[in-house]
């Protein structure tokens, strides 16, 4: 473990001239009075909550020194003044964030969706294809959740080792300079408690990555001191074990340096990040006895957890207060020279708050103004000003007035006047449906992607056999899809547990690593967060990785950062990044509380930006892969666990042939009852309805495909419309993926005016299935099932002609 002096010139590695620390000095002011402007914006009500990066100055200056085009940094809420020493953020891009301003040119991290500290840069061209990062210094958009953005890092850095050790790769030089970039990470010191801190550096250390994980350490998270935070209260000295023995050996560097020792932190970053940069070996810094002088947010007042001992430390020890001693000592500035620079700096933050805000706040009264100016009109036209007027006022004269007031006086006047006819009241809808479509692309928009790879876009290739091909299992024909995307595109690479190696334990990849060698074809160890982590940080690099997750029930490991991180990507930027990792898992009917799962209800609530798809069978999955790999969207694709030894065949053009999402397939066509499923129930749906067929009733069988998107032509509603009835089956439990097909169905498509009889679900038991086939058959729905329900149904309505069976 290398220990950092903390005082003598150290200014070995760059040769920094006296203009480059004067310039650090302000710039580190200017992030000082940004994040005191900030807090004093939320108390006045101009922003909601704010966040600050102050007391932190110095090392992210020292850390953006060492920051080179190309690099990537997966950080934390606090990095401003990195953001800002890299050129990457303006003081008035920060407060517009702060505002919450929609304009992604205003705010080009988020376009006002994330709070402020949220920082990212914009990956992706006006046509949402990725612009040269090799050039450019690069930033992940940040996320809240503590810890959460170390996984993604995991990713960052182990593209650079794809793109240095894979010669295939050298020619993608719009994504890297032969895997010459460092992932730098931040994360504070509490956060380093989290189980993903841990696993994502052993990952690191594992995968011998170039990865620069710089801790803050402030001594405190929130109002939880160190003591109660990390054993020894030390992220370095528990990590001292995976120090490495020496140059050559596996294992992490790891650097300690303190957080106002300017010389000291310039030279540590440049040696650290050097060997990360050269040797690719990950590096851990911890900067310890930083500041935190605002304390942790708005929300409350570090005095009052902090001693008077422990704030008096802060202030002596506050970076800036440091650094103005060191400047003074070497002699390289004046008092007046610095106080100069305080002042410019003070004065340069209030010119760019003011400024950002009227960015924001004018075109939000010009609004207004034309809101009221219908409003008036309307009153005049419908001589309802006294009914209305104090309605009118409110918007009228509201000092600090948002969209939401405008919209919601707009609505509750129009309820006031309907049923009226004038030209007023059609002017007055018209503006709230422009509004109502502004606001829709200010806050609702880039769910998921708007390119030209967008998965609508991909372009329907249908699958083709040839007459009497043998059939083989359903593994052979995924196996044979991989094989044929692999040839076609050298960015695709495959990661899980018992992938490389074995081919996976349902064998889909078995003798693709020898044909593509370790790199393209991995085993990892068993660490579902950082695999999707892993795939994450590739897929924003311009890589097409499918991580593998080996069994659907272990999604639960992976689920928050496919929900915070992943699946939100593309909305929480504005379209500004994106990262087309394909979560390839298997689940649905097996045996076993842990190894039959089918926990569709909490995937859906958890992944929307993400694409959801259930193949039936392998056949299906082969031509869903087909279509994800050439498209720009991330997914989840779940196989069917029991369906990789049925016997399919393999379409000749198995590596091109596509499937459209979000249209389902009439597997039997019926009259009487439509059933909806999916996945392994389709075919226990399929079964009960020839034996229905025997008894006289006929059942149209449908295959959702896939849940997100679903069915977008609505065709199932124009089933119902022809059978009057449905039922909806799965193996979720109950009230869950049946409820969400049901809403989207008869709800969403309209499909109640069409029924003659109440709509059904039938769905698995609430406890997950015990092991063994009887567990499985009193668990989950089975063809007696589905038997059942459809026939009760046709008993409701001719009881003579379907006479009871109990």
């Amino acid at each position: 473990m290398s220990t950092t002096p903390e005082t003598a010139d150290l200014l070995t590695a760059t040769a920094l001239r006296r203009e480059d620390l004067l310039h650090d000095y302000r710039l580190g002011w200017e992030s000082r009075h940004a994040s005191l402007a900030g807090r004093k914006e939320v108390f006045m009500g101009k922003a909601k909550f704010g966040i600050f990066g102050d007391g932190k100055e110095l090392p992210q200056l020292a850390m953006a020194r060492a920051f080179r085009p190309g690099d990537w940094r997966a950080g934390y809420y606090r990095d401003q003044t990195f953001m800002l020493a890299i050129g990457e953020l303006t003081l008035q891009q920060y407060f517009a964030q702060l505002y919450a301003n929609p304009d992604a040119e205003a705010d080009p991290a988020s376009a006002g969706r994330s709070m402020g500290g949220h920082f990212g840069t914009r990956l992706l061209d006006e046509d949402g294809q990725f612009q040269n990062l090799a050039t450019s210094k690069n930033s992940s958009a940040d996320i809240s959740p503590t810890a959460g953005q170390m996984p993604r890092l995991v990713g960052l850095a182990y593209a650079s080792k794809l793109f240095r050790n894979n010669p295939e790769l050298h020619q993608f030089t719009q994504f890297s300079t032969q895997g010459n970039e460092v992932a730098f990470g931040t994360i504070g010191n509490a956060s380093t408690s989290e189980g993903v801190f841990f696993e994502a550096i052993n990952a690191a250390g594992v995968l011998q990555i170039p990865m620069l994980v710089s801790v803050w350490d402030d001594h405190y998270g929130i109002s939880v001191p160190a003591e109660y935070q990390t054993t020894k209260q030390s992220i370095s000295a528990i990590l001292a074990g995976f120090q490495r023995d020496g140059e050559g050996q596996d294992g992490f560097e790891i650097f300690v340096v303190k957080g106002w020792d300017y010389p000291a932190l310039i030279d540590t970053y440049q040696r650290a990040a050097e060997v990360c940069r050269t040797q690719h070996v990950p590096v851990l810094i911890h900067v310890t006895e930083v500041t935190q002088p605002q304390g942790h947010s708005t929300s409350g007042s570090h005095e009052r957890y902090k001693s008077q001992e422990r704030l008096g430390w802060e202030e002596e020890h506050d970076c800036l207060r440091k650094m103005r001693e060191w400047l003074l000592v070497e002699g390289h500035a004046s008092e007046a020279q610095l106080d100069q620079l305080e002042n410019e700096a003070r004065e340069t933050v209030k010119q760019a708050r003011t400024a950002s805000w009227n960015a924001f706040f004018n075109p939000i009264k010009q609004e207004r103004d034309e809101a009221v100016k219908l409003l008036d009109a309307l009153l005049l036209e419908t001589n309802t000003e006294n009914e209305l007027r104090e309605m009118v006022s409110g918007l009228q004269f509201n000092p600090a007035p948002i969209r939401a007031d405008m919209v919601r006086t707009v609505r509750r006047v129009l309820r006031q006047v309907r049923g009226q006819r004038s030209a007023a009241r059609r002017d007055l809808l018209n503006w709230l449906e422009q509004a109502e479509a502004d606001n829709a692309d200010r806050y609702n928009s880039y769910l998921n992607s708007q390119s030209e790879q967008a998965t609508p876009n991909i372009e329907e290739v249908p699958a083709e056999f040839a007459r009497n091909a043998p059939p083989v299992d359903g593994r052979e024909v995924l196996q044979a899809c991989f094989e044929a995307n692999f040839r076609r595109d050298p960015t695709i690479f495959a990661i899980g547990e018992d992938v490389g190696r074995i081919g996976d334990v349902n064998q889909a990849f078995a003798g693709l690593q020898a044909k593509f060698g370790e790199l393209r074809v991995t085993d990892t160890g068993i660490r579902e967060c950082t695999i999707v982590g892993q795939g994450i940080g590739a897929a924003l690099r311009g890589l097409r990785p499918i991580a593998e997750v080996q069994y659907l029930d272990y999604l639960l490991y992976a689920i928050q950062i496919l929900s915070d991180d992943l699946a939100s990507l593309q909305y929480r930027t504005k379209g500004g990044q994106k990262a087309p990792l394909i979560v390839r898992t298997r689940g649905h009917r097996l045996e076993g509380i842990w190894h039959s799962g089918s926990p569709i209800q909490m995937i859906l609530g958890a992944i929307r930006g993400m694409k959801l798809l259930v193949p039936r069978n392998m056949t299906q999955a082969a031509g869903f892969y087909n279509t994800l790999l050439r498209s720009d969207e991330p997914a989840l694709v779940i196989e069917c666990l029991n369906g990789y030894r049925l016997k399919e065949q393999i379409p000749t053009n198995v590596g091109e042939f596509t499937l459209p999402l979000g249209v389902p397939e009439v597997l039997r066509e019926g009259s009487d009852v439509t059933v909806v499923t999916y996945g392994s129930m389709c075919r226990i749906v399929l079964d009960a309805a020839q034996q229905l067929a025997e008894v006289g009733i006929s059942v149209e069988v449908i295959d959702v495909q896939t849940l997100l998107p679903f069915d977008t032509q609505h065709s199932i509603a124009d089933s119902v419309r022809k059978t009057s009835r449905v039922v909806f089956a799965d193996e979720d439990v109950p009230g869950g993926a049946t409820s969400y097909m049901m809403q989207q169905v008869l709800d969403q498509q309209q499909a109640y005016r069409y029924l003659d009889a109440q709509p059904r679900c039938l769905s698995a038991q609430a406890h997950r299935p015990p092991y063994g086939s009887d567990g499985d058959y009193f668990s989950k729905p089975n063809a007696e099932d589905v038997f059942d329900t459809v026939y009760e149904l046709l008993h409701e309505a001719n009881p003579k002609q379907f006479p009871a069976i109990y």
